[in-house]
């Protein structure tokens, strides 16, 4: 009989992406992959560091597969298994950790899948994780996750992801195309660009710090790969995104109209505390130059609340500073103290109960953001990609410009581009859409 095997990805797109590579490592060696609600021989979780209570979570997806299994193999790997692997090899049940250049060769270290009587560390120290590692992910998704680098160089003082992924490398060019070639072959209709600090693309791309090639390079190389339909650059900082990279995305029929810009703050004062490199004057340089180019484009904002050392008044400047951009949403991000950085020896430490209430006004301004935006919005003709779920009688898709609409159900829209009418907004905060279904969208 077949070996099964089942993953869970916690964390951000490129862990999706490493995720599908290393299932399809297993895959080769002839293991069946299942969900993770289904029996199964080994259970492997790709860990988070920068979400919150990442031991809980960790914790309850043990015990979930182990009540569905309790004879299966158990593995952790990713961030948080680079950073605390002692602490997830400790949990019951557990019966292999593995870091972060350890983590694609995780087939090697599984035998007969026999439990461990202790959980079992593979981990490297972090500045042997210099070396690159090609991921896409693809599956029942619409979408694939292409990651073209990896680690970080900057030393913002309140993250641990350099602690965990390395220093910053690339893809080479090349493998970048050939990868973005085999998804559009496989009938995926859009690509989303995943790393850690994309911006950075070219670092590192041949074993050394040279760039050969720039994140405005891979841009235009990807723009001419024939056979993909949307291209989107997802996290990317503001002093990374250059004007010549919003100007090209203007003008491309493949690169769609959505930026996601960290933010962190708006006050310089706390931007100079977490050593980020920009202040507000560029950021808001940012916003405006997209606007101008793309009046229709939508741009979502990373936010932390309760830095050390953030008073009202910090608060208030950053709400008021995105209170006046043109944005579209914010992820909103509770500062939470972590182990070995900065940050977390900094004095002005924000009470929890201030840093929740700071939080609840940033999502609520975030809700604002999206409907005002949503309601520019209605209206326009937008081409919509829907996805495979079924949810409640009705399916869902995102226009190029990332509007969350919904219809009802019909499996003959999966995985196809649709040009709509922009109608009304929902209840649920959704857009309604008015559309004849042409077989040539499909």
């Amino acid at each position: 009989m077949k070996k099964k095997v089942a993953f869970y990805t916690l964390g951000c797109k490129l862990n999706f992406s490493e995720t599908s590579t290393i299932a399809r490592s297993f895959e080769q060696k002839g293991y069946d992959r299942v969900d993770f609600t289904d029996h199964a021989h080994m259970y492997v979780i790709n860990t988070c560091s920068v979400t919150e209570n990442a031991d809980k979570r960790f914790k309850i997806l043990v015990r979930q597969a182990l009540k569905i299994n309790p004879d299966a193999f158990v593995a952790a790997i990713g961030c948080y298994a680079q950073l605390k692997p002692q602490d997830l090899a400790d949990v019951d049940g557990v019966d292999l950790v593995l870091g972060a250049s350890e983590k694609f060769k995780i087939a090697d270290y599984v035998n007969d899948l026999t439990k461990n009587d202790f959980g079992e560390v593979h981990s490297c120290e972090i500045e042997e994780a210099d070396f690159y590692v090609s991921s896409y992910a693809v599956g029942d998704r619409t979408r694939a996750f292409l990651k073209v680098q990896d680690g970080c160089d900057y030393k913002c003082t309140y993250c641990t992801i350099p602690l965990a992924r390395g220093i910053s490398r690339s893809d080479t060019l090349s493998n970048v195309l050939k990868n973005a070639r085999e998804i559009s072959e496989k009938g995926i209709k859009e690509i989303v660009l995943t790393g850690v600090n994309i911006g950075d693309y070219g670092k590192g791309e041949f074993g050394n710090k040279k760039h050969e090639h720039t994140f405005f390079d891979l841009v235009k190389g990807l723009d001419r790969v024939e056979g993909i339909q949307r291209l989107r650059i997802s996290s990317i900082e503001p002093n990374l995104l250059k004007n010549e990279t919003i100007d090209f995305v203007a003008e491309s029929k493949t690169f769609v109209p959505h930026f996601h810009i960290p933010l962190q703050s708006g006050s310089d004062e706390l931007l100079k505390l977490m050593k980020r490199r920009y202040l507000t004057n560029l950021y808001v340089e940012r916003i405006h130059r997209i606007k101008e180019v793309m009046p229709h484009a939508c741009i979502g904002v990373d936010v932390i609340v309760g830095f050390p050392g953030e008073t009202d008044e910090h608060f208030l400047e950053t709400y008021n500073f995105l209170n006046q951009l043109e944005i579209s949403y914010l992820h909103v991000f509770t500062y939470s103290e972590r182990d070995d950085t900065e940050a977390a020896e900094m004095p002005g430490v924000v009470p929890q109960n201030v840093r929740k209430k700071r939080s609840k006004m940033l999502r609520g301004l975030s809700v604002k953001k999206r409907r005002a935006f949503y309601e520019s919005q209605l209206g326009s003709k937008r081409i919509v990609l829907f996805e495979s779920e079924n949810k409640e009688g009705y399916i869902h898709g995102f226009t190029e410009n990332y509007v969350k609409v919904k219809t009802p159900w019909n499996p003959a829209l999966v995985n196809t581009l649709q040009e709509v009418t922009l109608t009304d907004i929902c209840e649920d905060g959704l857009v309604k859409i008015n559309f004849v279904l042409d077989e040539a969208w499909a």
